[in-house]
């Protein structure tokens, strides 16, 4: 699906999320990035062959 230089991570790829975005529509909480990946703002991920990621937030440390 990339068709820039260099290359964008893979779907596959464990750096996946650099990716550049191609469409982002932040009203309805996702963006589509390069390499085919819906990111959505809570970071759960759907992948170009349907498999979810869900979202993997930090947790928040305690002060």
């Amino acid at each position: 699906m990339c068709t820039h230089t260099p290359k964008c991570p893979t779907a596959d790829s464990p750096d996946r999320e650099a990716a550049r975005t191609t469409a982002s529509h932040p009203e309805q909480g996702w963006s589509l990035l390069c390499n085919g990946i819906f990111l959505f703002e809570d970071t759960g991920e759907l992948l170009p062959d349907g498999r979810v990621v869900a979202p993997h937030r930090p947790l928040a440390v305690a002060a």
